[in-house]
């Protein structure tokens, strides 16, 4: 597997490299030319965006307008779909996945309508690219649904996580290993240097990046996910830490630097989180920004394991739909833990969307404009 270590380089020619910031989101109707609404002139004053994201197990809508810091989210949705069940031992999107996904992205499209959405991006991320009915499901989302889904590729992926989350790496810290576990993939970044100011674009920091062919629906499809022991998780771990050798060459340096921290963004992640804080239901305020030591992750982990499936299903943070993938995402977890030891890891609720709104917004020069709100 080769390593990607060209990061710091801006990309200015979307065609040859279609990295965040570099013209998407223009149009969330395919076929529609001009993503301002004309019925009222005035409505424009709110410049409601939207940001979804079409995971292997996930389909994610975030709505939001500018705020004076950042932005405001107006609108949200999430629904498992598990559009890439079964991609880890064949290479087709099932029938029945690609209708629950459809039934999604209807909600999606009528929340976006609801809310006059002006500019939006839309991406589909590792089932959509690994399957070979990929481009005919995208297909058949434009003509059922008329809406433009983009499949991205792994660096874009890496970069719109990395600017989604970067806001929460510690401010003192000099180097930061950011990481968010898919469904499908897990991508990984290396952040060397200070922290740039609140609007400026975090990727400029990313010293080296992988994407790594790996989530927590493929794991544990490979190597179960309802009964695992011991010995199954050791060999999840094993697995994943292969995989990451390349990249943990060539980011040896970071768990050098001053104050160095990770940090995650994923359903395992929150999850941990959210277990370790004993909540009777998951709440994203209390989880996202939050800091974990070494040692509680590792109890939290030890917990889930020494689990069965029924125990895990009816724990609040984690839910019958994702207790098959639980100790998949753990063993991702562990093996970046293993090869960045660190005491710090810090939580975050906030990823690809986020990342994909912050860019839309950097593009329109809204903070500059809106200075005022």
């Amino acid at each position: 597997m080769t390593v990607k270590a060209d990061a710091t380089t801006e990309v200015r020619d979307r065609r040859a490299d279609p990295s965040p910031g570099a013209g998407g989101g223009s149009s969330w109707l395919s076929g529609n030319t001009d993503t301002l609404p004309r019925k009222d002139v005035k409505r424009r004053a709110t410049r409601s965006y939207a940001a979804l994201d079409l995971g292997t197990n996930n389909c994610r809508l975030l709505i939001a307008e500018p705020a004076h810091h950042g932005f405001r989210v107006t609108d949200a949705f999430s629904r498992i779909v598990r559009l890439g069940e079964g991609l880890g031992l064949g290479n087709s999107l099932s029938d029945d996945a690609i209708e629950r996904t459809i039934d999604a992205l209807r909600v999606c499209r009528d929340k976006m309508i609801a809310k006059d959405v002006i500019r939006a991006r839309l991406v589909a991320t590792e089932a959509c690219r690994l399957a070979k009915n990929g481009p005919s499901f995208i297909e058949r989302v434009r003509s059922d649904l008329d809406l433009d889904l983009e499949i991205v590729d792994r660096k874009t992926e890496a970069y719109l996580a990395v600017t989604g989350c970067a806001a929460l790496a510690d401010p003192k810290a000099q180097s930061v290993i950011v990481f968010d576990i898919g469904g499908g993939s897990t991508e990984i970044a290396w952040l060397d240097g200070q922290a740039p100011h609140a609007f400026a674009d975090p990727c400029k920091r990313i010293r080296a990046w992988d994407s790594l062919p790996v989530g927590v629906v493929t794991l544990a499809e490979r190597h179960g996910g309802v009964n695992v022991t011991p010995e199954s998780f050791q060999g999840m771990v094993e697995e994943v830490s292969e995989l990451l050798m390349d990249f943990a060459l060539m980011a040896a340096e970071a768990g050098r630097a001053n104050h160095f921290h990770l940090l995650g963004t994923s359903g395992t992640v929150t999850t941990v989180g959210g277990i370790h804080l004993g909540l009777a239901r998951y709440d994203r305020r209390r989880v996202d920004g939050m800091w974990m030591r070494n040692g509680e992750i590792s109890t939290v982990m030890h917990r889930l394991l020494h689990s069965n499936f029924q125990q895990r299903a009816e724990n609040p943070c984690i839910g019958k739909e994702r207790a098959d993938l639980v100790l998949a995402g753990c063993a991702i977890l562990e093996a970046i833990r293993r090869a960045f030891p660190s005491d710090r890891l810090r939580i975050a609720d906030r990823g690809l969307r986020e990342g994909i709104l912050m860019n839309m917004m950097r593009e329109d020069s809204v903070w500059r404009e809106g200075s005022q709100r």
